[in-house]
């Protein structure tokens, strides 16, 4: 489709429409009304569509779809989705072409800012064993967690309240390995979540990384780890960077099902909060992950090791 006809689209579509609707309508008068030449009307309404139209009406077709199942998906990861669950394998830069076209723009991104409460005596401090070594194309080799807090209840005789997340993350593929919520942020919250990560997946031996949150410095958490064979490491003082790929991961949870968003009661929050990581881990392609799910990317290295 050239770039006049593009541009001309809505007004050909409109001259059609018309016509077809309200016959006393003359489209030669429609035509210099729009500004559009009449022949060029004709040549676009008698047109027979060529591969590349009819592949270009699918993208936008299923741009659309895609667009308003997850608003806060940018072109690339559209693109990216095109190719994983529809096999239309085109560039970036023509998937642009139509998102701009169909005025299709993801949701502004929000700051995210950590709940994660720091431990005023601890019992226990490792060091940065991890060191911003975020690289794992190995199963199970290095595990970051961390807690976040999500509100609900929205007006003044709505029950207000907090949910607290805790989520395990294994970098290989950015996988939630577990994950627990609960009304408070305390130390069964964060165990619990250890204890189903282990059960989830025996024998495993990661590193296992956090920051100097309360539950993570105690003596307890301590001792489960090292019955667990594991060795600790933790963000320092200051250093959210030093747990980039799981503040990351919260970004992205937070932006995509929670900010701009308004959940009524707790149930609903914690509907959207499970259905979001089954979306994250077995629907949501990476490009980083060679457009992979993170449970995909996963079991595809879990082949290899074995």
């Amino acid at each position: 489709m050239t770039l006049r006809r593009i541009r001309h689209y809505d007004s050909y579509i409109a001259i059609k429409e018309l016509s077809e609707e309200h016959s006393e309508y003359p489209i030669s008068t429609m035509c210099e009304i729009l500004k559009i030449n009449r022949a060029a009307y004709y040549k676009w309404k008698n047109h027979t569509n060529s591969e590349n139209d009819d592949l270009n009406e699918l993208i936008a077709k299923k741009v659309l779809e895609i667009h308003g199942e997850h608003p806060d998906m940018g072109y690339r990861r559209i693109r990216d989705t095109l190719a994983h669950d529809h096999n239309i394998n085109v560039n970036d830069k023509r998937v642009l072409r139509v998102c701009r076209k169909k005025k299709v723009q993801s949701y502004i991104k929000h700051r995210y800012n950590c709940c994660t409460k720091p431990a005023s005596d601890p019992a226990y401090i490792a060091e940065n064993v991890l060191n911003r070594e975020f690289k794992s194309d190995k199963p199970n080799e290095k595990w970051l967690t961390d807690v976040s807090e999500f509100k609900y209840g929205t007006g003044d005789d709505e029950k207000k309240g907090k949910i607290y997340l805790s989520v395990i993350l294994d970098l290989c593929g950015k996988r939630p390995v577990a994950y627990e919520y609960s009304d408070h942020n305390d130390n069964p919250l964060v165990f619990n979540t250890f204890d189903k990560a282990l059960a989830a997946n025996p024998g495993a031996t990661p590193l296992f990384h956090s920051d100097r949150g309360y539950q993570y410095t105690s003596k307890t958490f301590r001792q489960k780890i090292v019955d667990a064979g594991m060795t600790q490491s933790m963000s320092r003082v200051v250093r959210c960077i030093d747990n980039g790929p799981m503040e990351g991961f919260w970004g992205i949870m937070k932006r995509e099902m929670y900010y701009g968003k308004k959940y009524k009661t707790k149930d609903e929050l914690i509907r959207a909060i499970e259905e979001y990581i089954d979306y994250y881990t077995n629907k949501r392609v990476q490009r980083n992950l060679c457009i992979l799910t993170p449970q995909e990317y996963y079991e595809k290295h879990l082949l290899e090791a074995a």
